[in-house]
């Protein structure tokens, strides 16, 4: 089984109604009602967040997540049996109450297993999974297009696809994704000992089941937690593109097939350009944020291009919807960002938690963006909008950054932390005598962080990267 295989499969049920609309909009009536159906998701899965990152501190992380995608499965089966547009508004809030346990789990194993110079990539790999679902899951509506059964759709077959891939996932979760590093299956008991070791430089522990109230306030008094929040919120806004996409590509004159198979030239698109920003990011020092700045140029420049390119030039058009994808790398860059300088386990739940809830706003609002009028060709407000989101994106990561150069150099011109330069253990000899030992400080911070509850950013000064 491969490092980014489970990702990519439970990426693909999130890819549904995306791939629904390439195949039908029915039983959906009209414009308002759609787009209500991708707002519901996003209002459940912003209500949910927090609840479900605390139930990632207090449960099994690989437990606690299979038990969602399974959920998850039954609720996408059932969309199948909905006739109506109040069935699926349940089914759809079903969905989004499930999906706040799976990015925020992601990104709770990820820190357990890697180290933050390898933090960044990882995140990638498995984000840029949305694209091989996108693409995974053109092909199979493109597949149910020629399905011909009576009194069944096209679409319902979609739904009933997925969802047994989905069951599949859930019980691929269940059995073999590892909750942490001490418990994985494939790993030795030495093996398991040493990647604890590895991940010492974190300083972040491995987890922590103890909700730390003081860590919480810390966490939403943290200036840098809103700026990531704000920048979740206005980066998401162009998100809801994803679900009018295939809308607007068959107004240009495509048929329902060709309209499909275009729809994997956005995942494409995904997977090449957070690859290839994440691998910079990697390999670049202290490069996030001008990395995520520079694959916002492409967004900005497909917004311009949609509303000065004539309606009649359809491949520029296409082109230009193609380049306001390219900008996703910024939102995972911020991802492992914001991992990666929060210590302690409750308040990286805590700021993962506000995160993806901002994100969850600007996933909501943005759908309304989108009219009847547009496939008129003359409704530009949408792409302003999403111009000007992109470029507060690159403002905000820019101010990011200067917050944190700040605080390093705030810390820097700190006195030395002496605090566990003296540190001893009683080890007992082979003859059964015990004596006091020295140990470096490196070991007894290591010692303290993973038993005396996950240093905070705040009270950790070693830590600020």
């Amino acid at each position: 089984m491969t490092e980014h295989t489970p990702g990519k499969l439970l990426i693909l049920r999130r890819t549904s109604m995306s791939s629904r609309s390439k195949v039908a909009r029915q039983p959906i009536k009209t414009v308002c009602r759609y787009n209500w159906l991708g707002t519901i998701f996003y209002l459940s899965y912003l209500v949910f967040e927090f609840p479900q990152n605390l139930a990632l501190q207090r449960f099994p992380v690989g437990k606690w997540m299979s038990l969602n995608i399974f959920i998850w499965a039954i609720a996408l089966c059932c969309h199948a049996a909905c006739k109506n547009f109040a069935g699926l508004f349940v089914v759809r809030l079903i969905l989004g109450m499930c999906e706040g346990s799976i990015t925020a789990g992601f990104m709770i194993v990820s820190l357990m297993f890697y180290t933050r110079r390898e933090h960044t990539a990882r995140v990638g790999y498995w984000f840029l999974m949305n694209g091989t679902a996108q693409i995974i899951s053109g092909f199979i509506s493109y597949g149910t297009l020629h399905i011909h059964t009576g009194g069944f759709q096209p679409w319902q077959w979609l739904m009933i696809i997925t969802g047994i891939l989905t069951l599949f996932t859930a019980m691929l979760f269940y059995f073999l994704f590892p909750d942490s590093p001490t418990n994985a299956w494939f790993l030795t008991k030495d093996e398991r000992r040493k990647a604890v070791q590895r991940i010492k430089e974190n300083q972040m522990g491995v987890e922590n089941k103890h909700f730390k109230k003081e860590q919480m306030i810390e966490a939403l008094t943290d200036p840098k937690t809103w700026l990531f929040a704000l920048f979740a919120a206005f980066d998401n806004v162009p998100n809801s593109l994803t679900n009018q996409t295939q809308i607007i590509v068959s107004s240009f004159g495509f048929t329902p097939f060709q309209t499909t198979l275009l729809g994997c030239v956005g995942g494409v698109v995904e997977i090449v350009t957070i690859f290839t920003g994440v691998t910079l990011a990697s390999r670049i020092p202290n490069s996030r944020a001008w990395v995520g700045i520079a694959y916002f140029v492409p967004n900005v420049l497909g917004a311009l291009l949609v509303n000065l390119l004539p309606w009649h030039d359809k491949v520029g058009l296409l082109f230009s919807i193609w380049l306001s994808g390219v900008g996703v790398t910024g939102f995972v860059l911020s991802l492992a960002w914001v991992s990666q300088t929060t210590a302690g386990h409750t308040k990286r739940v805590t700021t993962n938690a506000v995160m993806l809830s901002a994100y969850c706003i600007g996933n909501a609002a943005g759908p309304f963006m989108w009219q009847a009028k547009y496939n008129l060709g003359d409704n530009h407000v949408p792409w302003i909008i999403i111009g000007i989101c992109n470029v507060s994106c690159m403002v905000l990561l820019y101010s990011i950054r200067v917050l944190l150069a700040r605080e390093n150099k705030r810390r820097d011109a700190e006195p030395p932390d002496d605090t566990y330069e003296d540190v001893y253990i009683m080890k007992t000899d082979d003859d059964g005598s015990r004596k006091e030992v020295r140990v470096a400080k490196v070991l007894a911070h290591f010692f303290l962080a993973f038993t005396l509850a996950n240093l905070c950013g705040f009270m950790n000064r070693s830590f600020w990267i």
